[in-house]
């Protein structure tokens, strides 16, 4: 009589892989949610009135920490559009980044079954050394991906920069302990508001 088989824990009809990227998966989506709820609305990021050249580079400074620590989730959708639409306007890297993103895809999300190299396993941590070091050099030496990044990161810290000096801090309501944080405050959870807490 033929025994039954046991689907191994890295095989194609493993359900354990699967399982494991829809809670990676939601985790991601909830922990992107939680940061776009800390967008500002866009008219008070252009409000006209608000803008004014500073006096001195000190006060420019301080105003681009200010507005940073207050306007974080808005500066990085304008970094992410303006890297976009820089890949956009060079197809053949932004095609080139697409064949590198979707290897990871498959190897890491929809390959379940384990990856073999003349007739040895690949593990999972060797397989992701093996991608980062072809990801690496396939970006930064082999193709103009890198360059293509670099320049569309510099032209988004300019704009955010610019912005930052120019626009004045004063109407708004920054707490001081994000004033510190600046853009890393963005990857942190959002604290309770301490006047609804002492209300209640």
């Amino acid at each position: 009589m033929a025994q039954p088989s046991v689907a191994s824990p890295g095989g194609v009809g493993s359900p354990v892989p699967t399982a494991m990227h829809m809670v990676i998966v939601t985790r991601l989506k909830d922990y992107v949610s939680s940061i776009i709820k800390q967008r500002k609305p866009w008219n008070e990021v252009a409000d006209r009135s608000a803008f004014s050249k500073p006096s001195t580079l000190a006060e420019a400074t301080s105003r681009l920490r200010k507005n940073a620590a207050y306007f974080k989730v808005n500066y990085l959708i304008v970094m992410m559009l303006t890297t976009a639409v820089t890949f956009i306007m060079h197809p053949g890297s932004l095609l080139i980044l697409g064949f590198v993103a979707a290897s990871w895809v498959y190897l890491f999300m929809i390959r379940t079954a384990p990856l073999q190299l003349g007739g040895r396993t690949i593990s999972d941590r060797e397989k992701l050394i093996g991608m980062s070091a072809l990801t690496f050099i396939t970006i930064f030496f082999l193709t103009s991906v890198g360059t293509v990044f670099f320049s569309a990161l510099s032209l988004s810290l300019a704009v955010i920069a610019a912005h930052g000096a120019f626009r004045e801090p004063d109407n708004l309501f920054i707490d001081d302990g994000e004033t510190q944080q600046g853009l890393f405050n963005m990857f942190t959870a959002p604290a309770a508001p301490t006047t609804l807490a002492t209300a209640v």
